[in-house]
This record gives C-alpha cells, structure tokens and sequence, in this order.
C-alpha cells in the first residue's frame, strides 16, 4: 500500500459518519510492541550461554562478560545516533536494517572458535543492532504518534522487552540443554528476521503518512522534512544537555537502572543460581517469570506517571529494588521456594518500571529533543548495565560467589533513589486535547 492510498483511505474513514474506529497510532504501536519483542530474542541469550561456553572453549567468565559488555555499551550508545537516524532516513528503514544486523551477528557465532570471533559477533553486530532498537525507538514512536496516552504507551512498549524474555527464555534454556548453543543462536537469528516484513509492511513513520492527527491531538501535525547530519544533532543535543543538571541526575540514576537489571541479574542470575546447584532450566524460568510480572508492573508504572511525580515514582522503585538484591544471597539455593518465588515477582514488578517516569522526565526536560536526551541517557544505562556485566564475571572469577555484588548493586539502589529526588522540575506548558476515540 503506497502512502498516497493510505492517506485517501484515512479521509475517507475520517469523514464516514457515525464511524467508531481505532486510531491508526495503535496498530503502529502494536507493530513496535512485536519488533521489540522479536529483537528481544537475542537479549535473552547471554545468560544462558556463559556455562556452555566455558566449557566448551575453556574462556574465563569475565572473557565471556566482556563480550556481554561491548553488546549492552553498544546497545546504548548507538541509541541516541539511532533516534537521529530515524529523523532523517525514517523509523522503518532503520529498524529493518537493525534486524538483519541482529541476525547475522547471531547466526555467525555459530561458527566462531576463538574469543575475539565471540567479541565481534555477540559484541559488536548485535550491540549495534538491538542499540539501533533500543527505548529510544519507542520514544520516537510514543512522540510521533500519540499526544494523549504518553505514560502508558511507554509502559507498554517498555513491557515488549521482558515479554520477548518471557517468550524465548524458556525455548532458549531447553535449546541449550537439549541440542547444545547453537541451534539457540540460529532461533535467534530465525526471529529476528522474522520480524523484518511487518516492520516493512505495517510501521509507518508518522501520522502524516497515513493523513491522520497523532492520537489524541487537536490539529493535524505536518510530517517534518528529513533531518541532515543525524550524527552531528545526536552530539548537538548531548553537549546542550550535559550543561544542565537534571541530564546528569536522569544519567546517573539510569546507569545504577542497568546495573541492577540488564547487567546483574539478567546476565549473571542463572549462573548464580547454577553455582547452587539449581538446574539451568529452573534458573531461566524463574528469569522468565520476572518477565511476566515486568510486563504488569511496566504498563501500571506508565498508568502511574500520567497521574503521580516521575521523581517520587524513581525513588520508591530504586529504594525497593535495593532492598530486595540485599535479601538475595540469602535466598539462593539448589531448588525454588517460596521466598525466592516472592523474590522474582517482587523484583519483576520492579524490573523496568523505571523507564515511564524517565522518559517523561526527559520530556519535560527537554521538549522536541527528549527522544535523542533519553538516548543518551539509555547509553548510561547499558553503560551501567556493561561494567556490572563484566566486574560480576570478575569477582565469581576471583571470589567464587556472586555475594558481593549483588550486595553492592543493592547499595547503588539506594543512591539512585536519593538522586531521582533532588530532580528539579520544569514547568510544562499545556497542550491542547481533544477526548480521543478509542
């Protein structure tokens, strides 16, 4: 369908009288949701391919968490160049091309036999592909598409993450157990590119496209010109938004954000659980389970910050998280009990429910530049997210346990919520609404 057509088809819904129809902007966030959750397979992967691969080719833990750190940098720091690129070539190109990245840095490492082959593939092909599909796609399409609705449409495409965890998490650990690493790393390869033809066929880039307001809006909104030098703007914005205060507050509390979660216990709890004895299925179950309950806690957290301050939303989801990793070496065991269970679906309401009130504090913040502010801001996060995967393969190298880390990231909490409260707020002018259809 061309964009010609879809626009007259749009005019013509438009003016059917009487005609009750949902608005475009959700079938493009459904796309989205998928997208995510397809590029998601990958992120799944890590945690349960430490053991197998340090086994089989004898590398440390700590080689192996290298890896894991270039993909989770790359993952943040292409975001904000990402967000750019979408300005200028438009959302659907680039998020096909970052698909097909994705499947072949995951299908090559089928064949790798040495550590750098590991760095290259797991590292750099797919850092910069899922990067290239990071939160910073969502906010572009949240920005684009919707006027009203903003905090929930975040919570749920923040959700399509733990819910491609939840989908793959389990095939992948029967996989591995089962048939060995690489028939997992070709799953993954398989449903990345499973997604490229709705991406192509289904997203469109703004609701110019299809002559339609963004949901919720009063006037229509012109598809603005392509933006040159999306490279140049990415870094333009950055060194406006280093000078102001609240961009190293938002940075700092993402960063301990991606420590907690991606890095910790996303990368190292199911080879912590294993050093206990717990069988590696059951390990990547109870990871799968944390994803269930990411996805309810992630969307009531975007319904929470269309109604609740963002700041005070961080520091109440920084502080609990902290006190639940303090309690966690105490709870692993060779088996699941209950605490532990009270544990995961504590932990995973709590998983990302941190980045609706980020994002609309970027919004706040920074207007039109949020989507490349919160980018970078997302660069902390897997920044965080990569020391912690890397230093926690060091001290299970040095120290034989995961203790010390999960006690430290536990204390980390607890500064990222005192950051998230001195947060100073901006005024935001109103918009104006109408009461949108469904």
């Amino acid at each position: 369908m061309t964009q010609t057509t879809d626009a007259v088809d749009a005019a013509q819904l438009s003016s059917a009288p009487g005609r009750t129809r949902i608005h475009r902007a959700w079938f493009v966030a459904a796309v989205t949701f998928v997208t995510i959750v397809g590029a998601a397979a990958f992120r799944s992967l890590p945690g349960l391919l430490i053991d197998p691969l340090h086994q089989e080719f004898h590398w440390s833990r700590g080689t192996i968490g290298a890896a894991v750190s270039i993909n989770l940098a790359l993952y943040g720091l292409t975001a904000p160049f990402a967000a750019a690129l979408m300005d200028r070539f438009g959302i659907r190109r680039v998020v096909a091309v970052a698909l097909m990245v994705i499947a072949l840095g995951s299908g090559l490492t089928v064949w790798m036999t040495a550590a750098w082959q590991l760095l290259l593939c797991w590292g750099l092909l797919v850092g910069l592909g899922s990067g290239s599909m990071a939160l910073a796609f969502a906010a572009t399409v949240t920005n684009r598409w919707f006027t009203a609705r903003k905090g929930l449409v975040t919570g749920i495409l923040t959700a399509a993450s733990a819910s491609g965890q939840l989908i793959f998490l389990p095939v992948l650990s029967w996989i591995v157990t089962e048939h060995d690493w690489r028939p997992a790393a070709v799953t993954v390869a398989l449903a990345a590119l499973a997604v490229v033809p709705f991406v192509w066929l289904l997203l469109r880039d703004h609701p110019a496209d299809v002559g339609l307001k963004p949901y919720g809006a009063s006037e229509f909104v012109p598809k603005p010109a392509p933006v040159q030098g999306a490279a140049r703007r990415a870094v333009t914005v950055l060194l406006s938004a280093v000078r102001t205060g609240p961009f190293w507050l938002l940075a700092g509390t993402f960063a301990i954000c991606g420590a907690s979660t991606n890095g910790l216990i996303q990368t190292h709890f199911v080879p912590a659980a294993h050093d206990h004895g717990m069988p590696i299925t059951a390990a990547a179950s109870l990871l799968a389970v944390i994803g269930v309950f990411d996805v309810v806690g992630t969307i009531a957290s975007g319904w929470f910050t269309d109604r609740f301050e963002p700041r005070r939303l961080l520091a109440v989801y920084y502080a609990l998280r902290g006190i639940s990793l303090l309690f966690l070496p105490m709870l692993m065991s060779s088996t699941v009990h209950p605490p532990m269970i009270f544990f995961i679906v504590f932990y995973g309401l709590d998983w990302v429910a941190t980045v609706p009130p980020t994002l609309a504090l970027c919004r706040e913040q920074y207007g039109e530049d949020s989507a490349i502010v919160f980018g970078w801001v997302l660069a902390s996060h897997q920044i965080g997210a990569a020391l912690v995967a890397f230093l926690g393969g060091v001290a299970r190298d040095a120290f034989g346990s995961y203790d010390m880390v999960w006690i430290a990231s536990g204390a980390l909490c607890a500064v990222a919520a005192m950051m998230a409260l001195v947060i100073r707020r901006r005024p935001v002018a109103p918009v104006l609404s109408v009461r949108p259809a469904v």
